[in-house]
């Protein structure tokens, strides 16, 4: 096992330093690769590994890696604050995957330093979850109820109910007033109604996790680790500790759920043909320490003042966020204090409650590195949560593959009494499901065989299966009902139903069309009659007669993804066929 450049995402932090440490010590690498977010913590984490490790080539970089290159030193709150960033943030989020990625930082981060393991120590789950889709909830409804009453009040002002139209209430001025400050309720409630958007956890943990595997295989990245968390320090549901918000907390709870959908995410990662080998390490305690000392307290990288405080009748109301200029300033709040990086800083009495015996308790950083250097050197420590759930998934059982049998033969006897093919409903996608099921369907009740289709030439194919479809009214209105247009031999002409799957377009009813567009949507979700789709069926199927004639004299070891065991077509098996050997849409496990 050769590692000569390891990429530790998050390595200027309490767990990603003593990872790099590790790596360092035990593996020997020729290039280790610091990323975190400020460009401080880099240079201190890097000088002191340098002086440490002298003979390693050690790199640093920093920025935020979850947005495009352009936007890595830019706060997010600076992006937020800006109707054009929104903009952008959006098209990375939900636009084009392949723009998205060729503007991705993490992406070129990966494509520039090609890292043959890349150890993952950011709070991925912390980082989506306290963007806080529930405030931004809250705003966004509240600015458009506000906008809307605003509206409403200003038609019954210049029209009031039972009032001949025309006949304003007010005066001229008073109405440009109001529609002006409905201009500027508009933009608010916009703005808010973006950063809603934007602040979804699931569009922004898949697209990160295709963005990162797109780029990793594409670079030949060996192993991709994981350092996840469970959101609550291994407790549970009751857990009395949050990030300073009130118990239960909604936004602590959204942490533990994004952090487990990216546990989910990351299995099927594992399970990805071209896919490096995945592990996640799921630390299920408090991580400590990095340093105890005396020091100026911040929050949210603002220092934290001490007041004179002010004595306050009770009244009617309450003030949460008061004037600071009203209170007299005694200087910056220092203290004695735990710092576990990362994790935050603890006073003593926090730092001895958080630890204590039955409640979050904790493990140091050197205990996980320890385990991830373990795990890139292949040794089985029994803690990646990956394989974990692997050991305890159910996997295909004999039962029910003796049983699949019994079910097709049903199926095949109805189809038989009633007259009616079982060939798709167009409702398990994608509609290219549908298309070469039907596809295959019309080469099977045409020709039957492998054999017999290979004995004709796409031409005739093409028009055969045309006549076809015009003898048989029912096939044809069931294939265009469930949204699959059939282009016609000359490729000039569609039949089609009320609706079309393909193109898949939420932002618009009409679609351009060019002969790139009817190729594409051809082979995406459309029954594709013309002759040079029967070339490609016809290549398809004279790779499963040589697969076949494999088969005699080598047993088991014959029957591969490439066989295909039958002469006649039976249609489901061809098109899982073409998905193994064409598509990469197979299971490794």
């Amino acid at each position: 096992m050769s590692d000569q450049t390891i990429l530790i995402l998050g390595g200027a932090g309490l767990v990603g330093a003593q990872v790099a440490r590790q790596i360092a010590r035990d593996i020997h690498p020729h290039t280790i690769i610091i990323a975190s977010l400020y460009q401080s913590e880099v240079n201190e984490v890097v000088t002191s590994l340098k002086k440490e490790f002298p003979k390693i080539n050690w790199l640093g970089v920093w920025g935020d890696v979850f947005v495009r290159a352009d936007f890595t030193d830019e706060k997010r709150a600076t992006l937020l604050d800006s109707p054009r960033y929104r903009a952008d943030l959006y098209d990375d989020l939900l636009g084009d995957l392949d723009a998205a990625y060729q503007r991705s930082r993490l992406v070129q981060l990966i494509l520039e330093h090609k890292p043959s393991v890349i150890v993952d120590s950011i709070n991925t789950a912390t980082a989506i979850s306290y963007q806080d889709v529930y405030t931004a909830s809250i705003l966004a409804k509240q600015k458009l109820d506000a906008l809307f009453d605003k509206i409403d009040y200003l038609n019954e002002t210049v029209h009031p109910p039972g009032e001949t139209r025309g006949v304003p209430v007010r005066t001229r001025e008073e109405l440009h007033a109001g529609i002006a400050e409905v201009a500027k309720m508009r933009k608010d409630a916009a703005r808010a109604f973006e950063i809603l958007l934007l602040s979804q956890a699931v569009p922004q943990l898949v697209r990160h996790i295709i963005l990162i595997l797109r780029a990793m295989e594409q670079v030949g990245t060996r192993l991709y680790l994981k350092i996840g968390t469970t959101g609550t320090g291994g407790m549970g549901l009751n857990i009395p500790y949050t990030h300073g918000e009130d118990k239960p907390s909604a936004k602590l709870m959204s942490k533990t759920a994004v952090a487990f959908a990216h546990t989910g995410l990351m299995f099927l990662m594992a399970r990805t043909p071209g896919a490096p080998i995945v592990k996640e390490i799921k630390p299920a305690a408090m991580i400590g320490y990095a340093d105890i000392t005396m020091r100026a307290i911040t929050e949210r990288g603002d220092p934290v003042f001490v007041y004179v405080n002010k004595d306050e009748e009770l009244g009617d109301t309450l003030t949460l966020r008061d004037d600071a200029s009203r209170y007299k300033k005694l200087g910056k709040l220092r203290m004695v204090v735990v710092d576990t990086g990362e994790n935050g800083l603890f006073t003593k009495g926090e730092f001895e409650a958080i630890t204590s015996l039955r409640q979050m308790e904790f493990i140091t950083p050197e205990e996980i590195a320890r385990k991830v250097v373990l795990e890139i050197q292949g040794a089985n420590t029994g803690t990646d949560v990956i394989a974990a759930i692997d050991g305890a998934i159910l996997e295909p059982t004999y039962r029910a593959g003796y049983l699949r049998r019994a079910a097709l033969e049903e199926i095949a006897r109805l189809e038989e009494e009633t007259g009616v093919p079982s060939v798709a409903l167009g409702q398990l996608g994608p509609p290219e499901l549908s298309k070469l099921l039907y596809e295959a369907y019309l080469l099977k009740a045409r020709y039957h065989t492998l054999k017999r289709v290979l004995t004709q030439k796409p031409r005739q194919i093409a028009d055969a299966l045309y006549r076809y479809l015009l003898r048989h009214n029912d096939l044809r209105h069931t294939i265009t009902s469930v949204g699959l247009p059939i282009l016609t031999p000359d490729g000039k002409r569609i039949l089609r139903g009320p609706f079309i799957r393909i193109p898949e377009r939420a932002d618009t009813n009409t679609v351009p069309l060019t002969p790139e567009a009817i190729d594409q949507y051809a082979r995406k979700g459309w029954v594709d009659l013309r002759p040079q789709n029967f070339v490609v069926w016809k290549d398809r199927f004279e790779k499963m007669r040589r697969a076949q004639q494999q088969l005699r004299g080598r047993g088991s070891a014959a029957v591969t993804m490439e066989a295909y065991l039958d002469e006649e077509i039976h249609i489901g098996d061809v098109v899982a066929w073409v998905f193994n050997n064409e598509e990469r849409g197979y299971r490794i496990k």
